[in-house]
């Protein structure tokens, strides 16, 4: 599950793609476990080297099972991300079999216990106690306007949101499969309202029904244009479900993303009631290179 760099200093870089059990789908991503931290300038320039939406860097603390994560995106850190959780996960267990190991994150601890199924490895994190909050109007609509949109795209029923789940995802459902299919917007007039109202990604979501959503999530702040694959705004969509009774807890859902990308991802999602932290599920297997 690993590679070389070419430069023979920098540590091994393990490639996996989450949320698949299939290298031309998911999302990928790159995971580096070093003795000790690495500095920052050096988790940066390796994310950016690496080019995907993220890589996550671990550090072993004195209980095997408990790592110090960081992510980073090719322009910035990110104080979580599920697809590298998930990737993480896999290559651990990969390495000392099925287990659960603690992620000591930036927002606190990821517990993501990993299980063999047949002959692959699934990986299911439980994120941090999440929250969500009324979207203002103002970010709405500078967002919709940055997509080229009006307010008539977006589902009715659903209220625009900022959902939270290790980190800030604008939560906004959008009317039909048939939209979410050609989205196209302003990515730098995307990336100045974000980071005005500190957000990760945009997660537009479409209800095909109770069970099963189809999303797609914007990342201009990670210098990303788009993801294929999103754990931590499947937690944070699945916080937002919670808190606006639109589903029954204990419910599982089916989050259908990257289709319309060429990488068709599948996460599995799990809201459980009260507060607790949201579950989300998936596979990952290596990438060559």
């Amino acid at each position: 599950m690993s590679a070389r760099p070419r430069d023979a200093e920098q540590p091994t870089i393990h490639r996996l793609t989450a949320f698949t059990d299939h290298p031309d789908g998911g999302n990928p991503a790159g995971v580096v476990v070093t003795d000790q931290a690495l500095p920052e300038a050096d988790m940066l320039r390796i994310a950016r080297e690496v080019g995907y939406s993220e890589t996550a860097f671990l550090v072993p603390r004195s209980d095997p099972r408990r790592f110090t994560t960081r992510y980073f995106a090719p322009e910035a850190e990110v104080s979580f991300c599920g697809h590298a959780t998930i990737a993480s996960a896999v290559l651990l267990g990969d390495r000392r079999g099925p287990d659960t190991f603690v992620f000591e994150t930036r927002n606190g601890d990821v517990s993501v216990e990993v299980r063999a199924e047949g002959e692959a490895l699934s990986a299911t994190l439980t994120s941090v106690v999440p929250s969500v909050e009324a979207a203002a109007d103002s970010l709405v609509d500078e967002t919709l306007e940055s997509l080229g949109w009006s307010r008539s795209h977006l589902d009715a029923s659903s209220d625009p949101a900022v959902a939270y789940a290790g980190a800030r995802h604008l939560v906004l459902m959008v009317a039909t499969r048939a939209v979410l299919a050609e989205v196209a917007y302003d990515f730098e007039r995307l990336r100045l309202a974000m980071a005005s109202h500190d957000l990760t990604t945009v997660a537009l979501i479409h209800r095909e029904h109770d069970a099963r959503y189809h999303a797609r999530n914007l990342f201009p702040p990670g210098g990303v244009v788009e993801d294929p694959a999103t754990g931590a705004a499947a937690a944070a969509f699945g916080a937002y479900l919670r808190d606006r009774a639109a589903v029954v807890p204990p419910v599982t859902i089916d989050i259908e993303q990257g289709t319309d990308m060429g990488r068709p991802s599948h996460l599995r999602v799990h809201i459980p009631p009260g507060d607790a932290g949201i579950e989300v599920t998936g596979n990952a297997v290596p990438l060559e290179g």
